[in-house]
């Protein structure tokens, strides 16, 4: 394809390698050139990007993935779309395949909802559409004024099922938390296997500090009229960790979206390696594996993590040979080849469904 003439261009707003090489290999699926542009660090730790070709009155895409250093990857991506919109780009379109701050979408006691902050600076800084991969919740989306593809990872990771794990038939798909039932649920459907759920692990979420409902303060110093008495809530008592469903002598695939801290998912292959378990595998779309993930996976009874490429995370597979990976870029160049021709995306959710 004739870059010039073709109308949009694809730029990386990281300097650093993962995400140029997603970016490439997004680029070399379309057949087009990478943009010329220059990110980088001054020596004050201010953020610069320089744009080294003309973008005026074109459609630009911007690939950006986030690595742990997640708040410099934000600005990144708003000062190069910034820097487009001040250079009369026509749209501006972030590639963001993890979207970061996704689990600060709720209001949690005396917090903000960062997620919602994060959409507006976007709008702000310039962007007019996001193509990203799924979001924590779903509702993230109504969070923009533009917008938003949210692609799934599903198929990919079934397809690795299908080809990577030897009797897949004789798997059973487990949900390490109630809350994580529906996603399991349409996984087995899928592949007509069998589900079960892990019932009574921890949910900090959930907690009561967290949600606020010890606030107000019960006992108040005021003089006149009290105000209403509530009912007394009676405090939550977790049961014990239990299996609903058989997994003896199967193989248990436990399905999520992220896998950043693996203490939930190790304690889950725990409980499933007693039940009778004799392969445990973790299928996750983004695999954040902050901290000491790679070590305790790597002593733990997981026998693999599978994860897509939407994060970077080539150090931690070099810490746990049982970090594989997915490639999703193929989803990502055909989004943004439908999004500039102007063709439906309903070919990209097929066969999907809301709980994926």
């Amino acid at each position: 394809m004739n870059v010039a003439k073709s109308g949009y261009r694809v730029f990386s707003a990281n300097s650093s390698a993962a995400c140029t090489e997603l970016a490439k290999k997004i680029t070399e699926r379309l057949g087009v050139e990478l943009g010329k542009s220059v990110v980088f660090q001054e020596s004050n730790r201010e953020t610069r990007v320089d744009v080294k070709e003309s973008v005026r009155g074109q459609t630009i895409f911007i690939i950006q993935t986030i690595p742990r250093d997640v708040n410099t990857a934000i600005m990144e991506l708003l000062i190069m779309a910034y820097a487009l919109k001040t250079s009369c780009a026509k749209n501006i379109i972030g590639v963001i395949p993890y979207f970061p701050y996704s689990k600060q979408c709720k209001m949690r006691k005396r917090g903000s909802i960062v997620c919602k902050l994060l959409a507006s600076m976007l709008a702000r800084a310039g962007l007019t559409h996001i193509i990203t991969m799924d979001l924590h919740q779903k509702e993230i989306q109504g969070f923009f004024s533009f917008p938003v593809d949210n692609l799934r990872a599903s198929p990919f990771l079934i397809q690795y099922i299908q080809e990577e794990i030897p009797d897949y038939r004789n798997a059973i798909i487990v949900a390490k938390s109630p809350a994580a039932a529906k996603r399991a649920q349409s996984y087995a459907e899928r592949l007509r296997l069998g589900l079960a759920v892990i019932h009574g692990e921890a949910q900090c979420s959930e907690s009561d500090m967290a949600d606020g409902r010890h606030s107000p303060p019960s006992v108040r110093n005021t003089t006149g009229h009290t105000g209403l008495e509530l009912p007394l809530m009676m405090a939550k008592e977790k049961p014990p960790i239990t299996v609903v469903g058989d997994v003896g002598g199967r193989i248990a695939i436990i399905v999520d979206d992220i896998i950043d801290d693996v203490g939930d998912f190790v304690a889950a292959a725990e409980i499933l390696k007693e039940r009778g378990a004799y392969k445990i595998y973790i299928m996750a779309t983004h695999g954040l594996l902050s901290a000491d993930a790679p070590r305790l996976i790597e002593e733990s009874a997981i026998d693999e993590v599978v994860v897509t490429n939407t994060v970077p995370h080539e150090v931690q597979k070099l810490q746990c040979p049982k970090i594989k990976t997915v490639d999703v870029s193929m989803i990502l160049a055909e989004a943004i080849r439908r999004i500039h021709n102007g063709e439906s995306m309903a070919y990209l959710f097929r066969n999907i469904t809301v709980d994926d």
